[in-house]
């Protein structure tokens, strides 16, 4: 029994002893608002030899919403990883508001984020304590005007419990839909200034997608929005509409302007269209 709580023991050491790579800079910048600009100045990233984004220029500015779509592997979820520094840049830089985000400290960069993924991170705790993760000190009206706001208030309320009901082990006892209001209501409730959505409806059924959208419409009001897609009707009416191919920008305009131009924007268009319509 000894060996093997050995074997287990060193196992488990070996991940919690990984030194991090993102490291905070010796000297950083204070950063507690955004005012300007995000920008992508000839960023490159690889997956050890595989080149996933390549020399990359964007800028988002403050208030904006912009969408990027294009095939799968052509470095949308990258990008959205690298804005808050999950993976740092290996060529190249990304500022906000002129400030390259290696100079700030990773806790004044996420604290301006909000950031919703495919896949709801939920815990086995109260819905109220899985909202409080973004705002400790969050009241119960803060509380409820975020799930309204989700589109989630309807269905918490319905709950034996309310807020205070046990969702299970990643909030297993919800719907897939429910999970992921629940997660865009936590978004809503920190206020971020800067919004990253990697495929938020992806998974869900088209009720379950339509509810979603709709929350999402209502939180990006006002708010700086990175929104990663592959449902192309969820983008729409983003202001700047970015398709990517082997980490390189090959369109970018309005849903309106991309559909002239009868590229490869238009196609996915239309190939989604065709899904829909084949029974």
């Amino acid at each position: 029994s000894i060996k093997k709580g050995n074997a287990a023991a060193a196992r488990i050491l070996e991940v919690l002893e990984t030194p991090n790579p993102i490291v905070d800079p010796v000297k950083p910048e204070k950063m507690s608002a955004f005012s300007k600009e995000i920008s992508f100045n000839k960023v490159s990233f690889a997956y050890e030899n595989e080149l996933v984004i390549d020399k990359l220029n964007l800028t988002i500015p403050k208030g904006s919403s912009v969408a990027l779509v294009g095939p799968s592997g052509g470095g949308k979820s990258t990008i959205a990883n690298l804005v808050p520094r999950f993976y740092d840049v290996n060529e190249g830089s990304i500022s906000i508001d002129g400030t390259g985000i290696r100079q700030i400290t990773k806790n004044d960069l996420r604290s301006l984020m909000g950031i919703v993924t495919q896949d709801s991170i939920l815990f086995n705790d109260t819905v109220a304590n899985n909202l409080r993760i973004a705002k400790p000190d969050a009241t119960e009206k803060e509380l409820k005007n975020a799930a309204e706001i989700a589109n989630a208030l309807s269905f918490i309320e319905a709950l034996p419990k309310g807020f205070d009901t046990a969702i299970g082990d990643q909030g297993n006892k919800l719907s897939g839909g429910q999970k992921q209001r629940l997660s865009i209501a936590r978004a809503v409730l920190k206020n971020p200034e800067i919004l990253i959505l990697d495929e938020a409806t992806s998974a869900l059924d088209t009720e379950s997608e339509r509810l979603v959208q709709e929350a999402l419409i209502k939180m990006m009001k006002s708010r700086t929005s990175l929104i990663i897609a592959h449902r192309l009707s969820t983008i729409q009416n983003a202001d700047l509409i970015i398709v990517l191919q082997n980490g390189k920008i090959t369109e970018k305009g309005t849903h309106e302007e991309l559909i002239a131009k009868n590229g490869t924007y238009k196609k996915l268009i239309e190939l989604q269209s065709f899904q829909k319509s084949t029974p």
